[in-house]
């Protein structure tokens, strides 16, 4: 072999070599991370995580939520559990201002616990990762092995958040290139959008559908007509802020496949809802989700692995944090 093709070939590997390593910020996740340094971590985690849903059933779709809102700004860091003195941190901006304390509340009296028993060791990320798939398991949805092994983020600014998350008005074109930026398919997108079988959401935020809908119809056709007077009775004109509905109509506490049912039989509650049904690029899928649970369960699994890989912290990334309310410097 000529010295020519010899170095060709060289750089061919070290090529192929880069491309499968992981690129900075990238880190290797396992279920088994914390085996030696805090064996009981999950069981401490689902312990608290029960207590909590006990005191209130709120608990399941706070949590669920809350991941959902950290991992799609800037990666599942924990940075939206930040409280700032100055209500600039992540949490305070205008999309994370529905967020329930519940949710919030979860997560601290579970890294209390976890301190108590393997203090340094287990960060906030991870814990959220490990309570949002036991609020998930504990209202009878799919199980799976958490990957771990995340580091606390360092940043937390309410400036970052806008753009970054999904509206309620949002149609699919607009939700598609959201979830495309993080490497995310339509069918994540649907099976993702399925934890809305559990929750519910303040009339405020749905009410144009209702009262507003065009010039020259009142209210959203889409709506089963059923449904729609059923929400004008919980929601009238000039509702006040406070007042909510359930998202799943049907059964609001229990995380199950009949949110697409609903879809399909006109019961979505938000626009971003709805629109999943009556548009074709995602209309299959939710036929798919609607006839089979597990079809549903296994998608939303597959779904919420690939969330959690999303802008993981290593190294001088990030760090272990004492409480997840406040950074260690």
């Amino acid at each position: 072999m000529d010295r020519r093709r010899r170095c060709l070939l060289l750089m061919v590997a070290a090529a192929l070599l880069a491309s499968t390593m992981p690129s900075p910020g990238d880190a290797t996740l396992s279920p088994d991370y914390y085996a030696s340094s805090c064996p009981n971590l999950e069981s401490i985690v689902r312990y608290e995580v029960s207590r909590k849903i006990n005191l209130t059933v709120v608990t399941i779709p706070a949590t669920l939520r809350l991941f959902f809102h950290d991992c799609l700004v800037g990666g599942c860091d924990a940075s939206v559990l930040i409280a700032s003195p100055n209500n600039d941190a992540e949490k305070d901006a205008s999309d994370n201002m529905s967020l329930a304390g519940d949710g919030f509340d979860t997560i601290n009296r579970v890294k209390t616990a976890v301190e108590n028993a393997c203090p340094g060791v287990v960060s906030c990320a991870d814990i959220m990762a490990l309570a949002t798939r036991d609020v998930v398991y504990l209202a009878s949805g799919p199980y799976w092995r958490v990957e771990l092994g995340r580091l606390d983020g360092l940043v937390s600014r309410a400036s970052n958040v806008k753009g970054k998350l999904p509206g309620e008005h949002m149609h699919v074109k607009e939700l598609a290139a959201m979830f495309q930026k993080h490497n995310l398919s339509l069918a994540d997108l649907v099976a993702l959008s399925g934890a809305h079988t559990v929750g519910f959401a303040h009339c405020t935020r749905f009410t144009s559908r209702l009262y507003g809908y065009s010039s020259s119809t009142l209210t959203d056709p889409t709506y089963n007509p059923d449904y729609a007077d059923q929400l004008k009775e919980a929601c009238p004109r000039n509702v006040p802020p406070t007042i909510a509905v359930n998202m799943d109509p049907v059964s609001p506490i229990t995380f199950d496949n009949l949110y697409y049912a609903n879809l399909v039989n006109g019961l979505g509650l938000f626009t971003s809802d709805q629109v999943l049904y009556n548009d074709l690029a995602t209309q299959e899928i939710v036929k798919r989700f609607a006839n089979s649970q597990k079809a549903f369960f296994d998608a939303f699994v597959d779904a919420m692995i690939r969330l959690g890989r999303l802008g993981v912290k290593t190294e001088n990334q990030g760090e272990i944090r004492k409480v997840c309310t406040a950074f260690n410097h």
